[in-house]
């Protein structure tokens, strides 16, 4: 059954006059007013045992501006965190920083300019370079009519990055973006599309950061990486959206033949969440890779999904996912291997495991392999429990009190995930979130 949500304030007249304002190219606008037509025919997305009908999918301000800077030493401190102040000559060139819907900053060193990367918001993307966003824009990853809130993102998409790699042509430093929701109830629609071309690389990191702990608003955010031949994507993400955002992510991978893709997604969001990640392996000797964290407080509601699909023979994908709940937060891991016929001599793996750290905690781990070929290796394993008493003793042991002894086993279960953050500043980042939503 469709779960109703409330009757969105934008119609067609708006949406058209949106493209519009922003000068977007005919398929933009054509895309978006298809998109809200279909829009009320799709059903909900139908998280598994998690209840989204009274959740707040409508009320949010759609098109609020933010203001430029001219020097990162302008930002506030939550801000500057996120940035390498270790190697601020390298990493801090190849950096957009969005303020609500608007770009404040943005930078991209020449070396990667003179190599053909394009690196900049997803409007000054389809200005200069439409056919190619048009190639890759909602085609080969996330579809617009998957669902409601994905005909909805592709109706009112207000921000975004578009990040593309030619071939042969190998990025050493991390790429970076800041998606900054200053306004208490700014919704962002964010979308970001990462292109590889053959033979070529890129590590790419985004941070998601509000501060709207009692005003309401959403989040609908959706994410394609596209690894083309012997091509890799490795994508970095924290989000940490406040207790008044409800957020629906997307985030979707295909990798062709040889290539590979790797999520490290640390989902700190305080507020009721779904997500999903999906990795296509379309061609042989593909490779995905999903690791994911996950920490809950309060009465938040998560739903987190991360499903690894094999078509191309030889593929290999491997999915990680650690939780920990505290208070009456509750989530659902589920991670799902899936071989289609044809994939033979592929190799499914999956891990997922919760811990709780209250009462009335509640975590639910739920490891599927769905396989459609005889010639393949798979396997899972899960767990939910509280802190392991063993681990604890042995520490306790050795002079360390029991609060630290706690707090060492639960950074080391996370640790997984934060150690494959490639820049320094991030991977601290989320150490102190982690550390902020434990204690």
């Amino acid at each position: 059954m469709t779960v109703e949500i409330q009757q969105l304030p934008y119609d067609k007249q708006y949406v058209t006059q949106y493209s519009e304002k922003r000068n977007e190219p005919k398929w933009m606008t054509d895309l978006r007013v298809n998109a809200l037509e279909e829009a009320d025919s799709l059903a909900m997305p139908k998280p598994d045992k998690t209840k989204i009908d009274k959740w707040n999918f409508s009320r949010f301000t759609h098109d609020v501006e933010g203001q430029a800077i001219s020097s990162l030493d302008e930002l506030p401190e939550s801000i500057q965190s996120f940035l390498d102040q270790e190697d601020n000559k390298n990493t801090n060139q190849n950096l957009v920083i969005q303020r609500n819907h608007s770009v404040a900053y943005a930078s991209l060193s020449q070396n990667l300019q003179d190599k053909g990367v394009i690196f900049t918001d997803i409007f000054t993307a389809m200005a200069e370079h439409s056919e190619l966003v048009q190639k890759y824009y909602m085609t080969d990853g996330v579809q617009s009519n998957e669902n409601r809130l994905t005909s909805l993102h592709a109706a009112l998409m207000n921000g975004g990055i578009f990040l593309y790699v030619p071939k042969n042509v190998e990025v050493d430093e991390p790429i970076q973006s800041i998606f900054w929701q200053e306004d208490l109830e700014a919704g962002l629609n964010n979308h970001v599309l990462v292109v590889a071309e053959e033979g070529s690389s890129v590590t790419y990191v985004e941070n998601y950061i509000s501060h709207n702990e009692s005003e309401e608003t959403f989040a609908n955010i959706v994410t394609e990486a596209i690894a083309k031949d012997n091509a890799k994507i490795s994508f970095g993400a924290i989000d940490n959206f406040a207790h008044g955002t409800t957020t629906y992510v997307n985030r979707r991978g295909v990798a062709y033949r040889d290539a590979r893709i790797e999520w490290a997604l640390g989902q700190m969001n305080d507020g009721n969440t779904v997500s999903e990640n999906f990795t296509y392996l379309m061609g042989d000797n593909a490779y995905g890779d999903a690791k994911t964290v996950s920490v809950g407080r309060g009465d938040q509601k998560q739903n987190f999904t991360t499903n690894i699909v094999h078509y191309g023979k030889e593929s290999e994908g491997y999915i990680l996912q650690h939780g920990v709940m505290r208070d009456k937060a509750s989530a659902i891991f589920n991670g799902v291997g899936k071989i289609e016929h044809g994939a033979t001599k592929s190799n499914a793996e999956q891990e997922s495991r919760v811990l709780m750290l209250s009462k009335d905690a509640r975590g639910d781990a739920n490891p599927i392999l769905l396989i459609e070929e005889d010639d393949v290796t798979a396997g899972h394993a899960a767990s939910v429990g509280r802190v392991d008493p063993v681990q604890l003793f042995y520490l306790m042991s050795r002079g360390i009190p029991k609060k630290e002894a706690e707090r060492l086993v639960i950074h080391g279960f996370l640790a997984p995930v934060v150690k494959q953050l490639p820049i320094e500043a991030v991977k601290n980042q989320l150490r102190e979130v982690i550390e902020r939503k434990v204690y």
